[in-house]
């Protein structure tokens, strides 16, 4: 197609990371979409999938950023969520359709106490509208088809869930967690421990890692920039990375790294594990290493054109 052919040819490189925040309506990937198109980007990704109905962070990650998006998706997840009490849905949230309703004669009382028990390590069997695929097929599609598969427990850890608000059967509530909470999952078992069952009516993520939702852009405002304003809105390709040590390497290192070697770094008082890699005197980000036993060996670099790429200041 001509036209398929010509936006090819304008696509360009891109490198950094855009916060976006996400309406309600579309799956995850339909905004990428349009901000790879804004853009003019040749590649682009994002960390970490929303729901349709949730709103809020949605780090996308362009060019040589992608290479380090797993860290976002891995990273520490904060959430502001509405339980709908009283109501059971085949999706568990309001998309779906009614399976059953029951009285609710819970006090905030109840409701702080039940809270007390979702704390810390828990299990959750992923629903059957989601993502995750069985037999190379995603649940969500053997879901609408009517069927439903056997599904392993997964620990998730909960290190936050505060009470905001109660409204007659609507509780709100503040959560913060590992990857792979299912919110959803954890309104409904909320819903049955206080005995009336529950679902999820409202869904915004609020953080993502060191990201959070008050440095987002939405999509209307970013349609409204200029293709400067949108430059100026990306924030460089180490952002988000900022937890893990900082280790900065001379010239004849970074050859060195480059070429794949491991270097000797003993002498140096860093701590093992992962650490993010700089070019000393220039502050130019090279990418990620491991430090095992005084030696570090490269993970992700960036390409050698990094030289002229956004950096942290």
């Amino acid at each position: 197609m001509p036209g398929s052919a010509s936006q090819a040819r304008a696509a360009r490189n891109v490198d950094g990371v855009l916060l976006l925040d996400k309406p309600a309506g579309p799956a995850s990937n339909q905004p990428l979409q349009r901000v790879k198109r804004l853009f003019g980007a040749r590649k682009a990704g994002h960390a970490g999938t929303l729901d349709p109905m949730a709103t809020g962070l949605l780090p996308i990650h362009f060019g040589e950023s992608t290479k380090f998006a797993s860290y976002s998706a891995e990273a520490v997840k904060g959430y502001e969520a509405t339980i709908l009490l009283g109501t059971r849905t085949t999706s568990g949230d309001v998309t779906g359709e009614v399976l059953e309703e029951r009285p609710v004669t819970c006090s905030p009382r109840d409701i702080v106490a039940v809270l007390d028990r979702f704390r810390g390590t828990l299990y959750q069997i992923p629903p059957m509208y989601s993502a995750i695929k069985q037999g190379g097929q995603p649940l969500y599609k053997l879901a609408r088809r009517g069927k439903e598969v056997e599904r392993k427990s997964r620990p998730v850890q909960i290190d936050e869930l505060a009470l905001c608000a109660v409204r007659s059967m609507e509780v709100d509530v503040r959560v913060t967690c590992s990857k792979g909470t299912y919110i959803r999952v954890l309104a409904e078992d909320i819903g049955e421990a206080l005995g009336c069952g529950g679902t999820l009516k409202r869904l915004r993520r609020t953080r993502v890692g060191s990201f959070d939702v008050k440095d987002a852009v939405d999509l209307e405002a970013l349609e409204r920039m200029t293709p400067a304003q949108r430059e100026a809105a990306l924030l460089p390709i180490d952002a988000g990375l900022e937890p893990l040590p900082r280790l900065d390497l001379s010239e004849s290192q970074v050859l060195r790294v480059r070429n794949g070697q491991v270097l000797n770094v003993g002498s140096v008082e860093v701590a093992e594990g992962n650490v993010r890699l700089y070019v000393e005197n220039s502050g130019l980000f090279l990418g990620l290493g491991e430090v095992a036993a005084g030696n570090l060996r490269p993970l992700r670099l960036i390409a050698p054109k990094g030289r002229e790429m956004r950096q942290m200041t």
